[in-house]
C-alpha cells in the first residue's frame, strides 16, 4: 500500500500564493507582518509587504493566516 505525505504547510502556503491573498504572519518574536505570499520554499517564505520582499525564515514563524476583509 502507498504512503501518501500530506504536507498541511505546503498546500496552505500554495493555495495562499495561487489566491494572492493577504498573509498576516506572527513571528516568534511578537512582531507581526503583513503582506502577499510571493514564494516559499522547505526553509523560509518571501513575503512582500509595503513595496519590498522580506525573506522570513519559516522557524521564525509562530502562526499564518489570511488577514480580514475590510470593506471599503
Amino acid at each position: 500500500m502507498a504512503k501518501h505525505n500530506i504536507n498541511i504547510q505546503d498546500g496552505y502556503l500554495f493555495q495562499s500564493l495561487k489566491e494572492g491573498q493577504t498573509m498576516y504572519l506572527e513571528l516568534v518574536t511578537g512582531r507581526h507582518l503583513l503582506g502577499r505570499l510571493k514564494r516559499f520554499d522547505r526553509f523560509a517564505v518571501v513575503l512582500e509587504s509595503e513595496g519590498k520582499e522580506i525573506l522570513i525564515y519559516k522557524h521564525a514563524i509562530a502562526t499564518i493566516s489570511a488577514a480580514p476583509h475590510h470593506p471599503a
